[in-house]
């Protein structure tokens, strides 16, 4: 074989290497497999941030997967309630969906322990670290195995906290809470009916007609984005800042399992890093269009006040009753509130000796004179 011949058929097979890699390195799926397309349906009304969430994981999974996955992202409704998106998935109705673990609470009160309360004061991503390193994740596949719930859970996306809320008058102390036609869901909905509210735990798409009609007379959904997209400011002017209800929640990724299991090893590692990435993303996107609304909702003339401290302390003292009669009344409960302590106390020593007080250069440069 002469030099030119040698050379014209190293680089024929280099480029057949080369294709087969990919342009970053990594083996390539042959698009000529046949495609499974998975049924999804998240909890949230289309038009809401969190159902775009759920649409950036599915892209993201349809994209690395090469043609051989394919995830369909419905809204809310579509198929089944927000609140029965768990048996949908378990018995097959549905392939997957997004949501969060506190529409599950009434299957199990521990459910809503990944997100309601203030976990010890661990923030939102440090709740994410101890589901994924601190026995989390564990405790969640024990408690679904208990309940014969046959899904796979990734849990990803830590919230900023949630306000304690919209109302028609601002909440001044403790007593305002009284009586009070209130929204929310999870443990939550123990703690302010502890403080003397009337709880109803609507799901997001229903809040705001409600409040239109006056069948409740405040509520929380959980940001500014969501809040203004689904017409909070419309009907309600004054949003009450920072609360302990759901100060650390996070979303849920399910699989039916035989579906999941059924998928080649590599298709399953594709939807492990999307998640990773989506929940990467989902916290960088969050800052900038919450800022953005915020600041919008601002000039429209909504009125925001900080929750008073009084109030927030009756949260901590109200939450401390109702998980010690969770805990005796469900061990799962207690199971995964011994756990969050053990981590939290570890966890939380570190980043508060570390982590700087931002707002002392935040003031140094915006504050008002």
């Amino acid at each position: 074989m002469t030099s030119t011949a040698m050379r014209r058929k190293f680089l024929g097979g280099a480029a057949a290497g080369s294709a087969a890699i990919g342009s970053l390195g990594f083996p390539m799926i042959a698009k000529s497999q046949a495609t499974t397309t998975f049924r999804f349906q998240s909890t949230w009304p289309a038009k809401d941030i969190f159902h775009e969430y759920a649409n950036d994981f599915a892209k993201k999974v349809n994209d690395m997967a090469g043609g051989r996955l394919k995830i369909e992202v419905l809204p809310a409704g579509a198929v089944v309630p927000a609140f029965q998106l768990l048996d949908a998935v378990n018995k097959g109705t549905l392939d997957g969906g997004h949501g969060v673990l506190a529409y599950h609470y009434g299957k199990s009160t521990a459910l809503a322990l990944w997100g309601s309360g203030p976990a010890f004061g661990m923030d939102p991503n440090m709740v994410l670290a101890w589901h994924q390193y601190g026995g989390g994740k564990q405790l969640l596949e024990e408690i679904y195995k208990s309940l014969n719930i046959d899904v796979v859970s990734y849990v990803y996306g830590p919230m900023p906290t949630q306000p304690l809320g919209w109302f028609k008058k601002p909440i001044a102390k403790v007593a305002d809470l009284k009586g009070l036609k209130y929204r929310t869901v999870g443990l939550a909905v123990d703690i302010f009916t502890e403080l003397g509210a009337s709880v109803n735990p609507l799901p997001g798409g229903e809040i705001v007609p409600a409040l239109d009609r006056g069948l409740i007379d405040a509520a929380e959904f959980n940001n500014a984005t969501s809040d203004r997209i689904l017409g909070f400011p419309d009907v309600v002017k004054n949003c009450m800042l920072q609360s302990f209800h759901q100060s650390g929640e996070q979303f849920e990724i399910l699989f039916n399992k035989s579906k999941y299991d059924a998928l080649a090893p590599e298709l399953k590692s594709i939807i492990e890093y999307a998640v990773q990435s989506s929940s990467a993303e989902m916290s960088w996107k969050a800052i900038d269009r919450n800022s953005k609304d915020y600041a919008e909702m601002k000039k429209a003339g909504i009125k925001f006040y900080k929750t008073p401290d009084a109030i927030l302390r009756a949260q901590l003292d109200a939450w401390d009753k109702v998980v010690a009669k969770k805990s005796a009344e469900n061990p799962a409960f207690k199971k995964v509130m011994d756990s969050q302590r053990a981590f939290a106390s570890r966890a939380g020593q570190w980043q508060n000796d570390y982590m700087v007080d931002f707002k002392i250069a935040y003031n140094r440069y915006f504050a008002k004179a």
